[in-house]
C-alpha cells in the first residue's frame, strides 16, 4: 500500500505551550490508524494542525505533496477531511442543507452521487433530510457531521471523538461505517478516547501521552501491550479476552 498521509517532525504550541512534540505518523491507502490517549493529550490538537487550522512546524504531506501552503479549503478540495470533535453543524438548517455544504466544491452530479451514498450508509439521515441538525440525537448528529465531510468525495477521513457523549450500541454503528468506508477506499485517521472500540477497528495504532507518541505498531499488538492494557484497557478486560 502506498502512503497518503505522512507527518514528520511535527511540533505545535499554544503560545509558549507545545501541545504536540516531535511527532511522525503515517497513513496508507486503505488503511484505518488510530490515535489513543488521555483526554489532554494532544490527539484534537495534531489533527486540527494536519488539517491547517492551527500552524505548524515539521511537515505534512498528502498524496505526496507538502500541504503547507495550502488553506483548509485547498486540502479539503485534494481528499482530506476533518470531523471535528464537536460536530460544528448548522443547527438552524435542516439536514439536506447542511450535507450540501459539504458537496461545495463538486458538481451537481457528483453531489447528487454524494447524496445517494450516504444515505445508503445512514438512511435515519434520509427520513431526517428536512429536520433541523439541532434537534436530532446525538447519535444523529453524528452521522450528519461524517456525512457531511463524504459529500466531498475524500480520499481521507479524519474523525475526531466520533464515539464521545454516545450510548454503546450507536458507538457499535459509528465503528461499523468506519470499517466499511476503508472497504470502499476511504482511509480513516481515528482520534479516539475508547481504545478499545478504535483497536478494534483499527490496522494500526500510536499511543499519544503528553503531546508525543510513546507507543505505535499493529493495532491488534499494541491492544495486548500491558502499558495500554493497564491505562486505557483495564486488566480485567485484557484478561477476559
Amino acid at each position: 500500500m502506498s502512503t497518503l498521509l505522512e507527518v514528520t517532525d511535527a511540533h505545535v504550541s499554544y503560545g509558549k505551550v507545545e501541545a504536540v512534540r516531535s511527532v511522525s505518523l503515517t497513513v496508507a491507502e486503505n488503511e484505518i490508524v488510530t490515535i489513543i490517549g488521555a483526554n489532554g493529550a494532544g490527539k484534537t490538537t495534531l489533527l486540527s494542525a494536519i488539517m491547517g487550522v492551527f500552524p505548524l512546524k515539521g511537515r505534512v504531506s498528502f498524496l505526496g505533496e507538502d500541504l503547507a501552503r495550502y488553506e483548509i479549503e485547498d486540502r479539503v478540495a485534494r481528499g482530506l477531511c476533518l470531523v471535528p470533535e464537536h460536530r460544528e453543524l448548522f443547527a438552524s438548517m435542516n439536514v439536506e442543507d447542511n450535507l450540501q455544504l459539504g458537496a461545495f466544491r463538486m458538481s451537481k452530479a457528483h453531489a447528487t452521487r454524494g447524496f445517494e451514498h450516504v444515505y445508503t450508509l445512514f438512511p435515519k439521515l434520509k427520513e431526517r433530510r428536512k429536520q433541523l441538525a439541532g434537534t436530532l440525537s446525538g447519535g444523529e448528529q453524528q452521522m450528519l457531521a461524517m456525512g457531511r465531510a463524504l459529500m466531498g468525495a475524500p480520499k481521507m477521513l479524519m474523525l475526531d471523538e466520533p464515539s464521545l457523549g454516545l450510548a454503546p450500541i450507536i458507538v457499535a454503528g459509528i465503528f461499523e461505517i468506519v470499517a466499511k468506508l476503508r472497504q470502499e477506499g476511504v482511509s480513516v485517521l481515528l482520534v479516539e478516547q475508547n481504545a478499545k472500540a478504535a483497536l478494534n477497528v483499527a490496522d494500526r495504532a500510536y499511543v499519544m501521552e503528553l503531546g508525543e507518541f510513546v507507543l505505535n505498531g499493529k493495532a491488534a499488538d499494541i491492544a495486548t501491550d500491558p502499558r495500554v492494557a493497564a491505562s486505557y484497557l483495564g486488566f480485567a478486560e485484557v484478561a477476559a479476552s
